[in-house]
């Protein structure tokens, strides 16, 4: 597996430390990883911004630090909302946006483009959201294709989120340039079992991207029974790699009997434990890479 640090973990997007992209990619190659995964969006690499100029100078920084690019992540959302119809194009406007993050990864040598499905939307019926989904999804992997660019759908956004309906979904798509970023919080959260489920996801899974969490119980004061009602669902909170509920040994281990051998991104997506200090994210990057340095050796936890 390839080790890679994912950007917006140094975005300032929940309050931590915020770097530029120069930064960052000096940053990430000090700390000993070979690969970057970048955010699609201000204020790293957002379309707006990726003049052919800046690119230039980025794939020159990037390799001036000894580092690959391998991932470009989009954040879309493959819904129509509510009330407006089609009266604006909104799923052209992310096939446009995916096309465009599609020449920026070939300019940079990434091969993978992360994309997500979509929310559910209240009052659409879940066969024309999977419908719509389905097909935006086909039209983007079609425009990737060219620039030799493959999607990576992960498994985020409340549609096809259960493990076996995002490969329904994959095989519905039906594109060689189509398949997951299959990651561990999810099957986590929802009570799959991790070994099984990343096992029978590893065929199609081309980009993991992963974080840890610990669940923090929560409860609600009432005075009126001199008692606490228990609250439902728990608050999930960002710790150090390793240090959370979730069980990376069974996950990678059931990733590699399935097959998989791609690129396995660090990010810091949330508040994180520690706080958001330069320091506290550099020593948690630092922790996963040498957590995966284990599991490759047979020594981390499983």
């Amino acid at each position: 597996m390839t080790p890679a640090l994912f950007s917006v973990s140094y975005a300032g997007l929940w309050g931590q430390a915020a770097l530029g992209l120069d930064d960052f990619v000096a940053r990430a190659a000090s700390l000993g990883y070979p690969m970057v995964m970048l955010a699609g969006k201000r204020p790293h690499l957002s379309p707006l911004d990726a003049t052919p100029e800046a690119l230039a100078a980025l794939r020159s920084a990037l390799d001036g630090a000894g580092l690959r690019c391998g991932v470009v992540a989009a954040y879309t959302n493959l819904v129509q909302p509510t009330g407006i119809g089609g009266e604006v194009p909104h799923l052209e406007l992310q096939t446009a946006y995916v096309e465009s993050l599609s020449r920026i990864a070939a300019a940079l040598g990434a091969g993978v483009l992360r994309v997500f499905t979509a929310y559910e939307a209240p009052g659409q019926d879940l066969q024309s959201q999977w419908d719509r989904c389905v097909s935006v999804l086909r039209e983007m992997a079609d425009r990737a294709a060219p620039h030799g660019v493959a999607l990576a759908v992960q498994n985020h956004h409340d549609l096809a989120l259960d493990t076996a309906t995002l490969l329904d979904l994959i095989e519905e798509v039906d594109r060689p340039n189509c398949g997951l970023g299959f990651d561990a919080w999810s099957p986590a959260l929802r009570g799959e079992s991790l070994h099984e489920t990343a096992r029978l996801a590893a065929p199609r899974t081309v980009l993991t991207t992963n974080a840890d969490y610990i669940r923090v119980p929560r409860h609600r004061y009432r005075p009126e029974l001199v008692n606490y009602r228990r609250e439902e669902p728990d608050w999930v909170r960002a710790v150090p790699f390793g240090s959370g509920f979730i069980d990376y040994g069974a996950f990678f281990s059931g990733l590699r009997e399935g097959g998989f051998d791609g690129i396995a991104a660090y990010e810091m997506c949330s508040p994180l434990r520690g706080g958001g200090s330069i320091e506290n994210l550099d020593a948690c990057a630092a922790a996963y890479l040498e957590w995966l340095r284990r599991f490759e050796e047979g020594a981390a936890p499983s």
